[in-house]
């Protein structure tokens, strides 16, 4: 821990050698940027290949009998649409209103052997949801090699795992050490997520930057995330907002007999979403921001829940909730401005992901 109680990777002294700018971040210190940029991070991963350290994202694991049983009746996705040696992607929901407490990934290592990786901010919450999981990230780092070159690069240093294939799930062998792989990450690109023990995490963290990764920040990873349509907790996902609004509605199971949250959610589906998560691509390098009014005919009928200037289209991009009503209008040909601070800029809606995975 830091002086200010923030919680710190076992690769902090690493990032600090590189020269990172440190910004807290859900409760702890981590890079946001190294020397280079986030400009040049973000090329990076969509051009080569871009190491993260994510070792602020919660580990839990949960095993036994009952750790199937206990996944299904907590989250929404349906773990029978997966089997062991696969990754899923799902939802924790607020009991009384559905909102999303938080997205998570589940690693199904083995039979009756699960990882699950809450955001940083959200991990009490989820381990008071899924009684007897064990929170392991103390012991552990957890590393993100993304970009279009990321399995050449990670065959460099471990082969096993760089044939672990998207969205599965291994145990494989490193430098004498046993790391768990995923074939998973948050940028839009192909790559995968390698937890290893913290005490060999700055040996992992040399081979692979060695092999030619570059060393990339939180920066880089929220204009990836954004430029790929993907939401963000405490953005597109929280209070009030429920996995029909932000367009997410293939990661609940209707199909299985129950989850928290599902009879707020089903009512919803009846009744008929009012609005929804779109992209919008705006006019200009000015990067739009959080917070900022969209306008239809000079009243403000929504807020950006993301913004920036996508490196990749050269332009800014946003995320915001809109009135279905709006949206309509908007499709037959009103236009759409957003106020950026007292100057208004014409925004165009655009289908989600505003970027596509090239690799």
């Amino acid at each position: 821990m830091t002086g200010d109680s923030l919680s710190t990777s076992s690769l902090d002294g690493v990032h600090r050698a590189l020269g990172a700018k440190m910004v807290p971040f859900g409760g702890w210190d981590m890079p946001i940027s190294y020397p280079t940029g986030t400009l040049a991070e973000h090329a990076a991963c969509r051009t080569a290949t871009a190491l993260f350290d994510v070792s602020h994202l919660g580990s839990l694991t949960l095993r036994g009998a009952d750790a199937h049983g206990l996944l299904q009746g907590a989250l929404t996705n349906d773990l029978d649409r997966i089997a062991p040696g696969r990754a899923q992607y799902t939802h924790l929901l607020d009991a009384d209103d559905a909102s999303v407490v938080d997205d998570i990934i589940i690693w199904w290592m083995g039979a009756d052997d699960f990882v699950v990786l809450p955001n940083a901010s959200n991990n009490a919450e989820v381990v008071d949801a899924l009684p007897g999981c064990v929170d392991v990230r103390p012991g552990r780092a957890l590393l993100a090699v993304q970009g279009p070159t990321a399995r050449d690069v990670l065959a460099a240093v471990s082969p096993e795992s760089a044939a672990v294939g998207r969205f599965r799930v291994a145990r494989a062998e490193w430098s004498g050490t046993t790391i768990e792989v995923a074939g998973t990450g948050y940028t839009g690109e192909d790559g995968v997520e390698l937890s290893v023990p913290a005490d060999r995490a700055g040996d992992l963290w040399a081979a692979l930057t060695a092999a030619g990764a570059e060393p990339a920040g939180l920066g880089a990873r929220d204009t990836l995330r954004l430029e790929a349509g993907l939401p963000l907790h405490g953005h597109e996902l929280g209070p009030g907002i429920t996995p029909l609004d932000a367009g997410l509605g293939w990661v609940v199971g209707w199909d299985k007999p129950d989850f928290r949250g599902r009879g707020a959610l089903e009512a919803q589906r009846t009744a008929g979403l009012t609005r929804r998560l779109r992209g919008l691509a705006i006019d200009g390098r000015r990067p739009p921001r959080e917070g900022q009014p969209v306008l239809l005919d000079g009243e403000p009928v929504a807020e950006l829940t993301s913004g920036n200037f996508s490196p990749t289209l050269g332009h800014g991009i946003a995320l915001a909730f809109l009135p279905v009503d709006v949206q309509e209008s908007v499709e037959g040909g009103a236009p759409l401005v957003v106020d950026q601070r007292g100057t208004e800029v014409p925004a165009r809606l655009v289908d989600l992901p505003f970027v596509g995975r090239r690799s």
